[in-house]
Parts: C-alpha cells; sequence; structure tokens
C-alpha cells in the first residue's frame, strides 16, 4: 500500500495539532509497513524534523508567499507522487495545496480520503476568499471524497453542512506516543524561561481567536483574587494576538501574574506539561485537542471547552469541560483550583485513560484499515 499525505504545514509550532497529526501518522503507519510519502510546503521545516518522518519520506515545496500559502504549483513532483499513491489523504481545507492535488487526483482517477481536521466551518479571516474556494472547488472536494476522517465527534455536522452524510464519515481521533513527553524536569522549564517558584495553569498553543486565549484570560481575571499564588503562563507562537493578550493584561493589573513564554517544543515541551498544576484548552472551535492529549499522557490535569470535539474525556476522571464561555472557564477553574492537592491524582487517572485509548499505534492502524477498504471498494467497483 502506498499513501500520499499532503498537508500544508508540517512543522508543529506553525501548523499545530494537524501538522503533529499528519507527521505522526505518516511515521507509524511506515513503521508499520506502509509505504508513506508527505507533500507539504516548507513553512518553519528544519532537516531536522524531516530526517525525523523517517521511515516514511517528505516531498517539500517551497513556500513563495507565506500569507496565502502560495508556491509553484506546476512543480512536476505533485504530479508523480499522486500518480505513484494507491491512495491521497488530503489535510485540512482552506489550501491551495489540496486544490492543486485534488486535480491530479482526478487526472488520475485516484481514491481520497480527506480529512479537515476541524477546518470545515468558515471561521477567522479571508471569509470571502473561503466562501469562493468552496463555491470554485472545496464542496465538490469534500462532497466526493471516497472516504471522509472526522477527528472529533463535532466534525460530523460539519461534514452534514458540505452534503456529506454520517455513514460516509469514519471517526478517527488523535493519537499520542508517550516516548515524546518522557522529560519531566519542571525546575529546567522554570530557570529557562524565568518562570517563578509557583503553581501555575497552562495555555498551549497559537494566541489566536480561534484558541480562545482571551477567553482565558479573561476567566483568569475573574478568579485571580481567590487564587493569588496561581500564576497564568502562555506558551505558543504568536497569531496575531499576544499584543492584544499582553494589553488586556495591563488592564486587568496582573503584570507579574501572567507569562508569555513564546512556542515551546521538545523536552521544553514535555517539561512545561510537567511543570503545570492545570491545563486549559479554551478553544472556541476545534476537531479533537492534540493539545489535551500531550497534558494529559503527561499526568497534568484538563479543563476544556466543549467545542474542542473531545467531551469523553470528561469521563476520565482527569478533566473537566465547561461552556467555551469566560464564565464557563471560571467555573471550571475555581473548581478544580479550590482543591490542589488532588490534581495530581486527577492527572495520573487522566494519564492511564488516555494510554488505554489514543496511542498512535492504533490510530495509525484503524487509517491502514480504513484505507484498504477504500481501495478494496474501488477495485470491485
Amino acid at each position: 500500500m502506498k499513501i500520499l499525505h499532503v498537508t500544508v504545514f508540517l512543522d508543529p509550532v506553525t501548523g499545530g495539532g494537524t501538522a503533529e497529526r499528519t507527521f505522526k501518522l505518516a511515521r507509524f503507519m511506515a513503521r508499520g509497513g506502509v509505504e508513506c510519502a508527505v507533500l507539504a510546503l516548507d513553512i518553519g521545516l528544519s532537516p531536522e524534523r524531516i530526517s525525523a518522518l523517517a521511515p516514511a519520506t517528505a516531498t517539500v515545496l517551497r513556500c513563495i508567499a507565506p500569507r496565502y500559502f502560495l508556491f509553484n504549483w506546476r512543480d512536476p513532483r505533485i504530479r508523480e507522487l499522486v500518480g505513484w499513491a494507491d491512495l491521497v489523504h488530503l489535510v485540512g481545507h482552506w489550501t491551495l495545496l489540496n486544490a492543486i492535488v485534488f486535480r491530479e487526483i482526478r487526472r488520475h482517477s485516484k481514491p481520497y480520503a480527506v480529512c479537515p481536521a476541524g477546518a470545515l466551518p468558515i471561521f477567522g479571516r479571508s471569509r470571502h476568499i473561503k466562501r469562493a474556494y468552496n463555491a470554485f472547488l472545496g464542496r465538490r472536494m469534500i462532497r466526493n471524497a471516497d472516504a471522509c476522517i472526522a477527528i472529533g465527534s463535532n466534525e460530523f455536522e460539519h461534514f452534514s453542512e458540505y452534503g456529506v452524510a454520517g455513514e460516509k464519515v469514519t471517526l478517527i481521533p488523535n493519537g499520542i506516543d508517550p516516548a515524546d513527553f518522557q522529560s519531566a524536569d519542571p525546575e529546567s522549564v522554570r530557570i529557562h524561561f524565568a518562570l517563578p517558584a509557583a503553581p501555575f495553569i497552562l495555555f498551549l498553543g497559537r494566541l489566536n481567536p480561534i484558541k480562545g486565549p482571551d477567553l482565558l484570560l479573561t476567566a483568569y481575571r475573574d478568579i485571580s483574587g481567590s487564587f493569588p499564588d496561581v500564576h497564568l503562563v502562555f506558551a505558543g507562537p504568536d497569531s496575531g494576538m499576544r499584543g492584544t493578550l499582553q494589553q488586556m493584561t495591563r488592564d486587568f493589573e496582573l503584570e507579574g501574574r501572567i507569562h508569555f513564554i513564546g512556542p515551546v517544543r521538545g523536552e521544553l515541551k514535555s517539561q512545561a506539561y510537567h511543570a503545570a498544576s492545570l491545563l486549559v484548552v479554551p478553544s472556541r472551535q476545534e476537531a479533537m485537542s492534540l493539545v489535551a492529549l500531550e497534558g494529559g499522557i503527561s499526568g497534568v490535569p484538563v479543563l476544556m471547552t466543549d467545542q474542542c470535539g473531545f467531551d469523553q474525556i470528561a469521563s476520565s476522571g482527569g478533566a473537566m469541560v465547561v461552556p467555551a464561555t469566560p464564565q464557563g472557564l471560571a467555573r471550571g477553574l475555581k473548581v478544580l483550583l479550590a482543591e490542589p492537592s488532588a490534581l495530581p491524582a486527577m492527572g495520573i487517572t487522566l494519564r492511564h485513560w488516555i494510554a488505554g485509548r489514543y496511542l498512535w499505534e492504533k490510530i495509525a492502524e484503524q487509517h491502514v484499515q480504513l484505507f484498504s477498504r477504500v481501495m478494496a471498494e474501488r477495485r470491485s467497483a
């Protein structure tokens, strides 16, 4: 079986959870004996990241306009890769890369699967461009796919709005590799970022409206007087909101208790999870929070909104799900921070719950089974 995974991003800092999901999926499928190639743009990619993809391989296109992720769409490698593949797996939605590969899929009459990873709703900037994209080919790309993959249960509604019947959608959640989160020296990350020796709440993700950092900051303002020793740490790249969040910090008179440490990766990321008392995922919209899996496998309890497509985490005994509002998050923070001695046990419970359900070996095998079925149905047809 030869699978081509197509994604704009492979770098986790610029591409977040979707980039990490594609990277891990390709690598674990390849470890299981599937020939996997990834087609991506070069945004944020390092040689070390590309090498770490092995035994899967990467073909990287140079991005010539980062604002719109433009590239040389006539690059002959695109046609060669689609011709090589038995099945093409399109990740994300609003990209020229997916559109160009879709054209080659049709030329070669190849089966393909789509995994929008929560991207189907029109949200954020460039809404008129997104509407035009859907009218031109986006809706057709989704409706005509041989298989549609939902990461979270909330995506079934998203697919339905594109005219895709529920029985055509397969739910395959995100996975986690515990080996990535073994570094557990909390003092190292405190020293590296000059964080005080106080307990802290962790936000890890892009500073972007869709991730809800402003919701969390407002909620933290509302509960800060009740928990004067608890700090808030924002870890992640600026995606347009850092200045706004810093101004909110000043307006709320919370300087010294709120810390912006920028992107974290590798051992520092693992250490940040292990050092945190509580991880908060305040997203306004998300397919399934990979950050929640990362924090959970690191043994930190999780507070998240009901817009993350992962409500089942509330049944773990180590997490709480609340409405995606400052008031909902504030209520959750009050409940969890009121018993700080119970948080470590919650984290251990969540770690065991995640390890029993979401390891990448199992998730990769679910993709292999789906892709095998799609190819068999194509052959019989």
